[in-house]
């Protein structure tokens, strides 16, 4: 009877071999938000234009930090609109107009649109020490779980274009749009810091409520005041010190 058993087990597993082939063989697909743009449309004329410029003017230098991400990112140093006070311009020249960096943030892209523009503009010979990355507020039709995976394709998109590159991810900002949606991505988010490779950075944990909007957003209840993007500099300051001795 134990022959027996043992037989029939033995035929059994072998049956199932060729399907646990084809299961392994089976790559797990990945949501559209973990995956680039095939076709990027243009939001606007030259909508990567100001980016490619900044490209453009730190080629042949040293480009010891890049920060990755959307309008939120390019404000940092651009002015998208005539008369828009909600950029960080003088932040920027404070903390890191000597600190060789480059901003690649283009306004209105999601985790698509950056994966994109990772594999296709013109940035693999930079040498970046750490990279910055703050996105996903633009993935609004997205589930939060879909959310968090679009934000780790873009980690793992920067750690495979830039070797040895240190992440610092930063949680993704409140917003009247979506804030619960964003709030629940960033449980899962967080989880990609390992404090080795990958830094997580709780912004979002420093801009409570105050009436209807969060500390240090304009009037959108989006985009950042200066003031916020001080906030951002200073609560990230001791990990650049430590990533860019």
């Amino acid at each position: 009877m134990k022959y027996i058993s043992t037989l029939v087990i033995f035929l059994t597993l072998g049956a199932m071999e060729p399907y646990a082939q084809v299961w392994a063989a089976t790559p797990v697909a990945l949501p559209l938000s973990a995956q680039p743009e095939k076709n990027p449309v243009p939001r606007s004329v030259g909508w990567t234009q100001e980016c490619a410029d900044r490209v453009a003017a730190i080629k042949g230098k040293p480009c010891d930090v890049i920060f990755i991400g959307d309008s939120i990112t390019q404000n940092f140093v651009g002015n998208p609109m005539p008369a828009w006070d909600l950029v960080g311009g003088q932040v920027w020249e404070k903390h890191y107009a000597n600190r060789n960096a480059l901003n690649f943030g283009v306004g209105s892209d999601n985790t698509r649109n950056v994966l994109w523009r990772l594999e296709n503009m013109d940035i693999k010979d930079l040498r970046p020490k750490a990279a910055v990355i703050l996105i996903g507020t633009n993935n609004t039709k997205d589930t939060p779980a879909d959310i968090a995976a679009g934000v780790k394709a873009v980690v793992d998109k920067t750690r495979a274009t830039f070797p040895g590159v240190k992440v610092i991810l930063v949680s993704i900002l409140p917003t009247a749009r979506e804030t619960q949606r964003m709030a629940e991505a960033n449980k899962t988010i967080r989880t990609f810091g390992d404090n080795r490779d990958v830094f997580y950075l709780d912004l979002a944990a420093k801009m409570p409520p105050e009436g209807s909007s969060w500390k240090g957003l304009g009037n959108d209840r989006l985009h950042l005041r200066p003031e916020a993007y001080e906030l951002w500099a200073t609560e990230m300051e001791p990990l650049l010190k430590k990533l860019l001795p």
